[in-house]
Order: structure tokens, then C-alpha cells, then sequence
């Protein structure tokens, strides 16, 4: 698929089909993670890859927003690594927008669950240990997202986008839009 065809045609998919998705189809997908720019190229990002159903629904109840992980093929759990980067949350953040970005071309839906809450330690806590619990994550990592993966039910919508003019802004920011 051309690279702007996939990009334009990206979209949360929060409903799956009980179809199996074939491996290679995964395997191609965590190359393009793998492949992810990180800064200073350290290995600050890890990925773990669920597709057992029982895991799969108890992964569901992270956090009140990722039900559809019950309905998805697979998982893919981002975890980060401070101790190597002080990047790990920008590095782990592109290499969710690379899976999902190779989860389209692959003719697949993916949605992003975000597990790391900036703005609340207590509740990333929470998350983070629900999740590291689950999957033996060490302590050292945290646990960034969780991105569901399958054949979409539906053909999404749509997308309504903001005007151009208002977020993109050339030389200098202007607050006229």
C-alpha cells in the first residue's frame, strides 16, 4: 500500500471479526517496531506480543477503555526502559505509531490503549502493575500502551479532521486560527 494511502486511511478500530490473523502478518508488523527510530538508537523500547484469549480479556480490564481487547487477535504490549533512555517515552510512542501504521498496510485494524497516564502517577501506577503483573514485566520497565490487532468488523467512518490552518503554523505560531 503506498505510505500515504496508509496514513490517511489509519483509524482506531475498536471492533474485530473472530478471524485468525495469520503470523507472518504479526511478525511483519513487529519488524517495522523493531525498526523504529529510539534516540541515541538505544534499545529503550520492548514489545511483548499476546494472542492467548484468556490474557487477552484480562488485559481488557486495564483500564475502563480497552473492552475491545476481548474481540481482538492480538495484542501488542509497548513496555519503555528509563534506565536506558531518558527517551523511553518518545521512543516507545513511535513505535506505536510505526505497529499501528504496518497493522493498516497489513490490511489489519489496531487500537491503541494507553496503559502510562502522565498526568496521574497513582493511576499509571495502577495500570502499569495490573499489566506488569500479568506478563512478568520487570519492575524497570514501564508499560506505555497496549495496541489491539484483527480483521475490523466494519469499514470505519470518516475521519473529521481539524482545519490545517488551525495546527499547522509556518515560520512563526499564530493564534489567529
Amino acid at each position: 500500500m503506498e505510505f500515504n494511502h496508509v496514513v490517511s486511511s489509519r483509524r482506531e478500530i475498536t471492533s474485530f471479526l473472530d478471524q485468525p490473523v495469520p503470523s507472518e502478518k504479526i511478525e511483519g508488523i513487529l519488524e517495522s517496531a523493531w525498526l523504529a527510530p529510539t534516540g541515541n538508537n538505544l534499545p529503550s523500547r520492548e514489545f511483548i506480543v499476546v494472542n492467548d484469549r484468556g490474557m487477552l480479556d484480562h488485559l481488557s480490564k486495564t483500564t475502563p477503555y480497552v473492552p475491545w481487547l476481548k474481540e481482538a487477535n492480538y495484542a501488542i504490549v509497548i513496555t519503555g526502559r528509563p534506565t536506558i533512555s531518558k527517551y523511553w517515552i518518545q521512543d516507545s510512542s513511535i513505535a506505536s505509531g510505526y505497529i499501528w501504521l504496518a497493522a493498516v498496510d497489513a490490511g489489519l485494524g489496531c487500537a491503541f490503549g494507553a496503559v502510562f497516564n502522565a498526568t496521574d502517577e497513582d493511576d499509571s501506577e495502577q495500570r502499569e502493575m495490573y499489566v506488569r503483573d500479568a506478563l512478568n514485566i520487570p519492575n524497570d520497565r514501564r508499560v506505555l500502551a497496549i495496541l489491539g490487532l484483527g480483521y475490523g468488523k466494519e469499514k470505519p467512518k470518516k475521519k473529521d479532521l481539524p482545519n490545517k490552518k488551525e495546527i499547522i503554523h509556518h515560520g512563526l505560531f499564530d493564534q489567529d486560527h
